[in-house]
């Protein structure tokens, strides 16, 4: 419970900040931010012309970091964010092939606050 506390003051006075990087082999994956920030969808998968959606949990807004293939995940509450990300990964996950070869996704590369706190 005390984690959970010491969280929640995380939260409210910095905030929470995943930055997301696709990875890809040969065909490149394309992540499209809608809704307001608050719906991402993952083109060209592996090729795939299936388009993933995911629903952002609440709270949780999503940017482009102007880097090439990252997008940010932002928001206060560190579960929400973190389940965001996960949900996003998940979205990409290979089937039926061989997961040491076909590395291909998306993946969380840093966690970090949104401000940095001044002592």
């Amino acid at each position: 419970i005390c984690s959970h506390i010491n969280n929640m003051f995380t939260g409210v006075l910095q905030g929470y900040k995943y930055k997301m990087k696709s990875v890809y082999a040969h065909f490149p994956i394309n992540i499209n931010i809608i809704n307001d920030n608050t719906h991402v969808e993952v083109h060209n998968f592996l090729g795939e012309k299936f388009v993933r959606r995911v629903n952002l949990l609440p709270g949780v807004t999503c940017k482009p970091t102007g880097n090439k293939d990252e997008i940010m995940l932002e928001g206060n509450d560190v579960e929400n964010v973190s389940r965001s990300a996960a949900l996003i990964q998940q979205s990409t996950t290979v089937k039926n092939k061989d997961i040491r070869k076909f590395l291909d996704g998306v993946y969380v590369s840093e966690k970090t606050h949104i401000q940095e706190l001044e002592e």
